[in-house]
Formats: structure tokens, sequence, C-alpha cells
């Protein structure tokens, strides 16, 4: 087993060609070999135990709205013409004893644009009511109108919210300095009420940059973003440019594990519907350095992660909530209920994993 020590991984002092203190624990028959061409270091060795990584730092401090947070599905009763407000109290209730750190209501999964404002009004009271200090709730407050975004926030922060999610806005097609003053405008009118931004060009026709990002980030209730681009670059680009108590959470649940590497504090996440607990087993795992068990777990359930984006957000994962006995109603109008073939692979797929 070859091992490239790192000065922060490992525990018996040693210097490396840089100069900076290598450290090996618990290693039996270990051998030094120096390559003058790439001034690294190798180690060769028969037992070594794991050696746990320290805390980066990045991501993980003072965390407003903790590692997973649920975006949360809207039930409906019959056809979708009625919001059904008891099986959402019920649902979220369920998530906070599952793993659920924070809810966002009325965002995408959660089918804000087919909601009227008095709908999202009444589900922010009646499950931040449900859900007691259990687990954050986020309204999604997000406009294409710097005015009604405005509106949505001061309600949320009137109604005891724990903070807003806004979405870059959509169709009209700002520029950056436009995105940068729609946000701007929307934290300080209530600089009390932490703030998460929402990037997701491939719904909104427009990419927020990491250089908005990092300027938005200085305003000082802004704590977030959701980084749906599912550009690794741009992951980087902000670690870069941020500081590390502005928080990064991912936009997509398979993308969860590459991001807690590049300083990411967790996710916004679908697939904790069912497996929230799993889902803060595997963030643990990682940021206390058990990197392989972090993998299983990812691996174990990255099919799932796939099936419920296999059509658009929520259709899946209404399903699949339907397949597990929530009443909570197709999506409505325009989307559709999922086909016949998707609704074969979630079952199929649910069984293998034991969620059914």
């Amino acid at each position: 087993m070859f091992i490239v020590t790192t000065s922060h991984h490992l525990h018996c002092k040693k210097r490396s060609w840089f100069g900076s203190v290598t450290r090996i624990r618990n290693i039996e028959k270990t051998k030094y070999y120096y390559s003058t061409r790439q001034c690294r270091w190798i180690c060769q060795t028969r037992v070594a135990t794991p050696v746990k990584t320290e805390s980066i730092g990045f991501g993980t401090q003072n965390l407003v709205f903790g590692n997973i947070v649920t975006a949360m599905v809207t039930p409906f009763k019959g056809n979708g013409e009625e919001v059904d407000y008891t099986v959402a109290e019920q649902l979220a209730a369920t998530l906070a004893a599952n793993g659920s750190d924070a809810l966002i209501i009325a965002g995408t999964t959660g089918e804000s644009p087919t909601l009227t404002w008095s709908e999202q009004y009444e589900l922010f009271t009646v499950i931040k009511g449900a859900v007691g200090g259990k687990a954050k709730v986020i309204a999604g407050a997000g406009s294409n109108s710097t005015e009604e975004a405005i509106e949505a926030t001061r309600k949320a922060a009137k109604l005891g919210l724990d903070g807003t999610l806004h979405v870059v806005p959509y169709y009209n097609k700002p520029p950056q300095e436009g995105i940068y003053r729609h946000f701007k405008a929307c934290a300080e009118c209530e600089p009390d009420l932490p703030m998460m931004l929402y990037n997701i060009p491939g719904r909104t026709g427009i990419n927020m940059t990491a250089e908005t990002t990092a300027r938005l980030s200085r305003i000082d209730n802004i704590v977030a973003v959701k980084e749906a681009s599912g550009n690794i670059d741009q992951f980087s680009e902000i670690r870069r440019m941020t500081e590390p108590h502005f928080h990064m959470y991912a936009g997509d649940d398979s993308l969860t594990l590459p991001l807690l590497a590049l300083g990411g504090s967790g996710v916004v996440s679908v697939a904790s519907h069912f497996i929230g607990s799993q889902l803060q087993e595997m963030i643990k795992s990682y940021l206390t350095g058990n990197v392989n068990d972090a993998l299983r777990i990812h691996i174990r359930y990255f099919p799932l992660f796939k099936a419920l984006f296999s059509m658009a957000n929520p259709i899946p994962a209404k399903k699949a909530l339907q397949l597990q006995g929530w009443p909570v109603g197709p999506p409505r109008s325009p989307l559709t209920e999922a086909t016949p073939e998707v609704e074969a692979t979630l079952r199929s797929l649910m069984k293998e994993l034991h969620l059914l």
C-alpha cells in the first residue's frame, strides 16, 4: 500500500522537501522514498490504521441552516385544486424528525410557480407551527420582481420564519449588476433575517457568476448559496472568493459529497424526503475523516439521486412519496404525473434500498 503523506492528515514528525512537517501515526515498517523530480514523500507500509482528517474550517462553522436542508414538496388535494395543509404539517414534522435540519417551503420542489402568494404564506405559517424548533423553516421568497421579493421577505420575517431563499430573477435575464442590486435590496429590507441565494441557470436562463456571489456574500445577512449550476469550477471559484463562514450548498443530491471536498456545507436536498438520516451520516463521516464510509453511502444511494430527477422536479419525488403511502397528490399543471416507466424504476429501486 502506498500513501502520499500530507502535512494535515498524518502523525510522526519528518520533514518534507518543502519544509513542512509531515506526520504519520500507527504505521509499521515504514520506508521513505525521496523524489527530487517531484519533491514529495511516498510511504510504503503493510499495516496502517485510518487517520481522520482535521476539520478544514470551510463551510462547517456557524451553520445557520445546518447540513441537510430539505426542499419540501407541496401536498395537494384531488387533482391539485387545493393545498393540503394537514398533510403538509405531517410531512414537515416527519422530515424534521428524520434528518432535516431545515425545510425550504415553496421552492422549486414545492412548485412555487403554481402557488399563489396567499397559499405560500399559509404554508409558511402552518409548517412553522408544525415543526416548532425541531428544524429551521426557510421561506421560498424569490421572484423576478424585486418589489414582490421584498414584500415576500417582509412577510416571512413577520411570520417568524428562520430565513429566506431567493432565486436569481428568471425570464427577464438581468445583467450581473441587476442580480446584485436585486438580492441586496431583498437582504437589506430585513437585515436580521438570514438569506440564502439560489443559482439555477437551467431554470432561470442566466448564471449568477462566482464574482457576483462573492460580492453578495459581504452583505451580513446573506449567509449561503444554493449552487445548482452543476459546475464544479464555479463551486471552486465561489469557495476561493468567499470567507469560510459563507456557506455553499449543493443544489443536486448527487453532488453533495464532491462539494464537501470543496468546502461545502451540505445540500438542499430532494432525496432527504426518504433518506435524511443517511445523508446526515454521509456528511458526518466525511467531516470526521471517514471518507470511505461517506463514499459507500454516496454510491449506495446514487441511483436514487438520479431517479428523482429523471423527470422535471418534483414529479418523481411526489410519485416516490405516493409509493410510500403519502397522499401528496399530483403536481399542478402544467407538470404531469410520472410516466409508468419512471414509476416502475422508482418502485424497484426503493424496494432494493428498503424504502418500501
